[in-house]
């Protein structure tokens, strides 16, 4: 196995494209999530389906096409980046790097994927908000597992739930 150790940068989502459609995909996973909504679902869901889904993507398209680019997506081009600049760097110890995003795609577990088809048995998972929270480290660690719960050979998994005050980080932030 060539590359026996993967980091998965994670970030929260995107939908696919600026469109009423592809907002409502995202925001119907998003806001489904009982970790992002912390109501009784018999009251939440009916709201959520019966008011948020039918208004909402149609504002939140037209905010998404002022900011969408070209390419795609802002936030998946940045995280792109993110995987290429972070894969040269690693080059040297032979480590696979790969994207997803909480809601939306690439799901957690095509990266999952995508790193266990690189030959990976070590995954680190790197949520890329460095504070913990329930709504965005633990609702991403719970659909981690639930990912990995469908794998009959799970890799060694390292989850980094926050690095907020780690010196590297704090002398990255001060650099840039």
């Amino acid at each position: 196995m060539r590359n026996q150790t993967g980091i998965l940068l994670i970030n929260l989502g995107t939908p696919k494209a600026p469109t009423p459609r592809a907002l409502r995909a995202y925001l119907r996973e998003f806001l489904s999530d009982p970790r992002v909504v912390e109501q009784p679902r018999w009251l939440w869901l009916p709201i959520l389906h019966g008011i948020i889904l039918n208004l909402r993507p149609r504002r939140s398209a037209a905010a998404y096409r002022r900011i969408w680019r070209k390419e795609g997506s802002p936030l998946l081009l940045t995280a792109q980046q993110q995987r290429e600049r972070l894969a040269a760097a690693l080059r040297e110890h032979d480590c696979a790097v790969a994207i997803a995003m909480r809601y939306g795609e690439p799901s957690l577990a095509a990266g999952l994927a995508e790193l266990r088809a690189q030959g990976c048995t070590r995954v680190i998972a790197l949520p890329l908000y460095p504070q913990y929270s329930a709504t965005t480290t633990a609702s991403t660690f719970d659909a981690l597992s639930a990912a990995l719960a469908r794998w009959r050979d799970i890799p060694d998994l390292v989850f980094i739930s926050r690095y907020y005050d780690h010196p590297a980080y704090i002398e990255a932030l001060a650099t840039r």
